[in-house]
């Protein structure tokens, strides 16, 4: 719903934070100010100056917090039980509740794995990755601990390796594909000659890139998708499998990111 009355943008905005900071309770916390605004539209009426009302909010806003306090119990992070009964809580609104008993687990696990108990206060949800495969159930949820690409296999085109241990991993942003005009352009070639030239240049201009790559030490690339023009041809892939270097190619570039901080390049 496009929503236009600013007051009703406000409580759209209150929701999604609502959900953001924890996760539930977004219908709760819009009836709730709903109520509020509503209490101040009497009091309006009764001719109280707005200034009066806010101040008013603020000494209850004070006040709320204390009781909040109060019945709030510390949780400790090496408890998992008690973090996986908050968690199945939280889910028991959504509609994959009766999935609690798989999903709270794997939710409290991934969080852990990622925050300092020590030191942390709050935690950096992009650090975990959901990655959805279409035609799979629910209770095939797993959590892995590293890096999944859900759609993406290592290319076996040219026969290159497509399985590695210890791998040295390298990520590049630029397509390994001879190089074409920005416009549109059709090239025409006069003689066989000529031809041999331009598949010679592209070899070249290929083998060097490989070159360069090979002379990092890397094993396995993960090649990000190119716009322009494909990013690896059939000829740098026959390449880097002679190399015995395996490629996973067209990574979308919002995922280079979080594959830069999971593998540490």
């Amino acid at each position: 719903m496009s929503v236009i009355h600013p007051t009703a943008k406000m409580l759209v905005e209150i929701s999604k934070s609502q959900d953001i900071e924890a996760g539930d309770g977004t219908t709760s916390v819009v009836v709730m100010a709903g109520a509020l605004l509503k209490a101040c539209t009497d009091l309006l009426n009764k001719g109280i100056h707005p200034t009066a009302i806010s101040d008013g909010f603020q000494v209850a806003h004070k006040k709320a917090m204390e009781v909040i306090d109060g019945l709030a119990k510390p949780v400790d992070l090496n408890d998992r039980d008690s973090l996986i009964q908050n968690a199945i809580t939280s889910l028991s609104s959504k509609v994959v509740s009766h999935h609690s008993d798989l999903l709270a687990p794997m939710a409290v696990d991934a969080v852990l794995k990622i925050i300092d108990k020590e030191t942390a206060d709050n935690v950096d949800l992009r650090n975990i990755r959901v990655s959805k495969k279409l035609g799979g159930t629910i209770d095939e949820s797993e959590l892995i601990d590293g890096l999944v690409f859900v759609d993406k296999k290592a290319s076996h085109l040219a026969g290159g390796p497509t399985r590695f241990e210890n791998a040295k991993i390298g990520i590049v942003q630029f397509p390994i594909s001879a190089p074409k005009s920005d416009l549109e352009s059709s090239v025409v070639v006069p003689d066989h000659i000529a031809m041999d030239r331009i598949i010679r240049e592209e070899r070249k201009y290929i083998t060097d890139i490989v070159k360069k790559i090979v002379a990092t030490g890397c094993n396995v690339i993960l090649l990000q998708k190119s716009v322009l023009r494909e990013a690896v041809s059939d000829l740098a892939l026959h390449f880097l499998a002679k190399k015995k270097i395996m490629v996973v190619k067209d990574i979308d570039r919002s995922d280079i990111d979080f594959i830069s901080r999971t593998i540490g390049a």
